[in-house]
């Protein structure tokens, strides 16, 4: 009788729960008998990952918001260590969250279990020796950002980019037929707010975001929702009488004209849906103060990080106020130039980001590594 293979997956916020899950879906359809453990969300476990951890339970961002939650954080690390030698996987794949993964496979590699790191830690933007770490630490990297082996490179490091999973999620995507109806929205042009998908992230943007709305009366503004978060974090956009539709974040992209966006992966997925954006950002004055000294790339959004150069404008911390994003809303709507020169730069982002289908090229990849 062959033993069936085991792998452990984790990821820790949103867009790493939905890349694990589509990559545990192409593992399943390779090899069905393969079975999967970890920490992940709703994606995950509808892919059929039996979660030990929920990561809405350990989620944090910032420098500062990190650090006031780092015994909840040490508790679930040591939850999920103690559950993995239980559970004596054949491997650990790790889907981005570099700052808890990174521990995770230095304690998978010293108990002598492989591990495969999909979507490494950012070492590029900041302590750039951490590479050094992740070459330690890790049997195989893939990457999703065309610029990254090249970077690993310096390091001594075979990193393989494999191609953006957020293609693969677009083309699957089909446009609801009556978004509109189903909303109870007009036809009026929407223009799209993207507060984020983590509880600080909206707490911290929404209401600069909703004091946009008597600026632009012929707009339609649409608030992008998540329900795994509780709803009374939208409360400032439904007293200001802006529609929130939960978890149809690419029907609404596929619908609006433009896109009000939180820094981070939806500014990619904005792109490629080509919608003319103003990327945005801000978190607490002591996080803001340390990233500034410690963060060494030009740029916050994986749009222009890609492009190398600004193809949208980003407005962090004290410049994130509604007069800023009024400007450069009304220079998308009145300048033709200006709007056609972000989408030369979305066209030059795309032939960058390539054709391949990365959650398949991954499962082929993991699948080879057990053999």
């Amino acid at each position: 009788m062959v033993n069936k293979k085991k792998l452990y997956i984790i990821s820790g916020e949103r867009s790493g729960d939905l890349h694990a899950s589509n990559l545990v879906a192409a593992v399943k359809k390779l090899s069905p008998e393969i079975e999967f453990r970890g920490m992940g969300g709703s994606y995950s476990q509808d892919a059929g990952v039996d979660l030990a951890v929920d990561y809405s339970e350990v989620a944090l961002m910032g420098f500062l918001e990190v650090v006031l939650g780092f015994q909840k954080v040490l508790k679930y690390l040591r939850l999920v260590k103690e559950d993995i030698l239980e559970y004596k996987p054949d491997a650990v794949i790790l889907v981005d969250y570099g700052g808890f993964n990174m521990k995770i496979a230095a304690f998978a590699t010293d108990n002598g279990i492989p591990v495969h790191y999909y979507i490494p830690p950012k070492v590029w933007a900041w302590n750039q020796k951490r590479a050094l770490k992740l070459k330690a630490f890790t049997n195989k990297i893939y990457s999703i950002l065309p610029f990254e082996p090249e970077f690993f490179q310096k390091f001594d490091m075979e990193v393989e980019y494999i191609g953006n999973p957020l293609l693969d999620e677009i083309r699957k995507f089909k446009p609801h037929e009556f978004f509109f109806q189903k909303n109870e929205l007009s036809y009026a042009p929407i223009i799209a707010l993207l507060p984020g998908s983590r509880k600080q992230e909206v707490k911290a943007m929404l209401q600069t975001m909703v004091e946009l709305v008597s600026k632009f009366p012929l707009g339609q503004w649409v608030v992008a929702g998540v329900d795994s978060l509780d709803k009374s974090l939208y409360s400032p956009a439904e007293k200001a009488g802006i529609k929130v539709v939960f978890n149809q974040t690419y029907d609404l992209l596929s619908h609006a004209t433009v896109a009000v966006v939180t820094s981070g992966t939806a500014t990619l997925e904005t792109a490629l849906f080509r919608v003319p954006q103003v990327v945005v950002y801000r978190t607490s004055p002591i996080s803001y103060q340390i990233g500034r000294r410690v963060i060494r790339v030009p740029f916050i959004s994986l749009v222009n990080l890609i492009a190398g150069k600004e193809v949208v404008k980003e407005l962090i911390q004290d410049d994130f106020s509604p007069a800023q994003i009024e400007k450069e809303l009304n220079a998308i709507f009145t300048n033709p130039i200006h709007k056609g020169e972000i989408f030369q730069g979305y066209d030059e982002i795309l032939e960058k980001l390539g054709d391949q289908s990365a959650s398949e090229t991954v499962a082929k990849r993991i699948i080879e590594s057990l053999k």
